[in-house]
């Protein structure tokens, strides 16, 4: 069974990542969520994937570093010094795939779309699932006499991700609690399995890869020399 595509994509060097790493990271078992090209750090080059299911461990992003590598070594598409985060897509993650739309039905979502909608651009509001390429989405804090439902067709969109909330926060775990089941792994069940936004620790961000030139035969991945 082919790989679902990914609709919502990348520009500029970031898509040129994209394309150069996406097919080891699927050859190794996972799917590309978004790569992105940020000033953090100096530069960060943040990769970010998950399996399937949607789950992702420390150990998977340890995998996929692995792999994609000798990639970025031979074909160098960053011009400058840059550190490597590689990541899950975390709880208010990156809509990129329709499954993505259909996966997280219910929950609240920000997007940005790349061709606008009757002039309008960005949207706030809860997908309800997806028709022929569009997704569905209940708009919030609609003024009165305007409409509160809009069809986006994803291909247009810019930029979707989930809106951090309590109830995202509750079946993100509950679903990665059912994912863990899966591999087999014993879980400790709580008498009261509602989880408190309280009671989850905030999130750790991936020990980024330092910058470092390649050897004296050319110019490196991480650093260029002059």
């Amino acid at each position: 069974m082919a790989e679902e595509a990914r609709i919502i994509k990348e520009q500029g060097i970031a898509a040129r990542v994209a394309v150069l790493i996406e097919p080891a990271i699927e050859n190794a078992g996972y799917r590309l969520v978004r790569v992105k090209l940020s000033s953090q750090n100096g530069t960060t080059l943040q990769i970010m994937a998950e399996r399937p299911d949607g789950s992702m461990t420390v150990e998977d992003c340890e995998a996929i570093s692995r792999v994609i590598s000798p990639v970025l070594d031979v074909e160098d598409p960053v011009e400058r010094a840059y550190n490597l985060e590689i990541s899950s897509p975390g709880i208010d993650r990156p809509l990129v795939r329709v499954s993505d739309f259909e996966r997280w039905a219910g929950h609240e979502a920000k997007i940005e779309m790349a061709i606008a909608v009757e002039g309008r651009k960005r949207y706030r509001g809860i997908v309800t699932g997806v028709e022929d390429g569009k997704a569905l989405i209940k708009l919030l804090d609609v003024k009165e006499g305007l409409p509160d439902r809009a069809s986006l067709t994803i291909a247009d969109m810019g930029e979707a991700h989930l809106v951090l909330t309590d109830a995202l926060i509750r079946e993100s775990l509950r679903r990665g609690k059912e994912a863990l089941r899966a591999t087999g792994e014993d879980i400790e069940e709580d008498e009261d399995d509602d989880t408190d936004v309280e009671d989850v620790p905030a999130p750790v961000p991936p020990k980024p890869r330092p910058a470092k030139p390649k050897p004296l035969r050319g110019p490196g991945r991480f650093a260029k020399r002059k």
